[in-house]
This record gives structure tokens, C-alpha cells and sequence, in this order.
């Protein structure tokens, strides 16, 4: 009869840790589900010809899986404008001047205008690994925070932008 009790103790331990262990699991899960892991958009001050400006900074992949950073601040030698600096490796590649910024988003297409000369930084730089262009106009025409496609031929086909680095540009304007 002793043993018979004890074998239940076990038991009945044993149904607690898989309940307590289930329960955990389950609330974990639940909370993933229900209050994601949110990105937020970052605005942060970065130098910038030698100021420091506001200015959203990213990292992104183009489909080749080179990595190109996208600065879009605003820039005082454009009269406040909102300009995307599009930054590669340099040695890696040259961009040659002037080059239109194709941006797709959907059905929608702009085509940017390429404003690198007009930045005497830039203009002067011997290694070429940076673009700018004229942001105001795309930022004007979207009303959403949507994903966007960037092309710029004989650099990258394209490189995928997702809504949280629109926001950010957005939240610049």
C-alpha cells in the first residue's frame, strides 16, 4: 500500500512540471502573438559634410547581397530639400555622374534626380562610392509607410527598402 502512494506522488510531480512547463510555453508564445517585437523607426544626428544634421541611416542589402548604406537627410546646400545619399564600398565600385535613381513602389514609378555634383564634398571625392539625389519629390508623393525597389543602372538592379526606413524618411520631411 506504501509503495502504490509513493508511485502516485511520482506521478502526480511528474503531470505538475509538464502542466507548469505547457503553461510557460503557451504564455510565451501568447505574448510573441499578441505584442510583437516592434522595429522602430530611428532618427538619430549623423556628420554630415562636416555638420551634424538629423538624419536616418541604414544598412541595406541590394538582391546581389551587396550592402549599401542609405542616408536621407536635409540638406542645407539644397535649400532644406530632403536628399537620399546612397553610399557602397569604395574600391568596389565607381559611380559615374550623372545617374538617375529609378524607385518602384507597386505600380508607381520616380525617377530621381541625381544631385552628387552639386556636394563639392562629393564632387571631389576621388573614390566615387557615393551618390545623392533629390528625395523631396517621392516623399511627397507617398501618402504610406509602403516598401519601396531602388535601381540604379550599372550599380545595383535592385535594392529592396522596407516600410520602417520609409517612415523614417517620412518622419524627415
Amino acid at each position: 500500500m506504501h509503495l502504490w502512494i509513493l508511485k502516485m506522488k511520482k506521478i502526480t510531480k511528474s503531470n505538475k512540471n509538464i502542466f507548469f512547463k505547457g503553461t510557460l510555453s503557451l504564455l510565451l508564445l501568447l505574448s510573441f502573438i499578441f505584442n510583437p517585437i516592434k522595429v522602430a523607426a530611428e532618427v538619430a544626428e549623423t556628420e554630415i559634410n562636416g555638420e551634424l544634421i538629423n538624419a536616418s541611416s541604414e544598412f541595406l542589402r541590394d538582391l546581389d547581397f551587396e550592402t549599401w548604406q542609405l542616408v536621407a537627410y536635409k540638406s542645407p546646400f539644397f535649400g532644406d530639400k530632403l536628399v537620399l545619399r546612397v553610399i557602397g564600398y569604395p574600391g568596389n565600385l565607381r559611380i559615374d555622374h550623372p545617374t538617375n535613381l529609378r524607385v518602384e513602389s507597386g505600380r508607381k514609378q520616380w525617377l530621381l534626380e541625381d544631385k552628387t555634383l552639386l556636394n563639392q564634398e562629393l564632387a571631389n571625392d576621388g573614390r566615387q562610392a557615393a551618390a545623392e539625389f533629390n528625395l523631396d519629390e517621392l516623399i511627397q508623393n507617398i501618402d504610406k509607410n509602403r516598401p519601396l525597389r531602388l535601381s540604379l543602372s550599372g550599380v545595383f538592379s535592385e535594392l529592396p527598402v522596407p516600410p520602417f526606413v520609409v517612415k523614417e524618411w517620412r518622419s524627415l520631411f
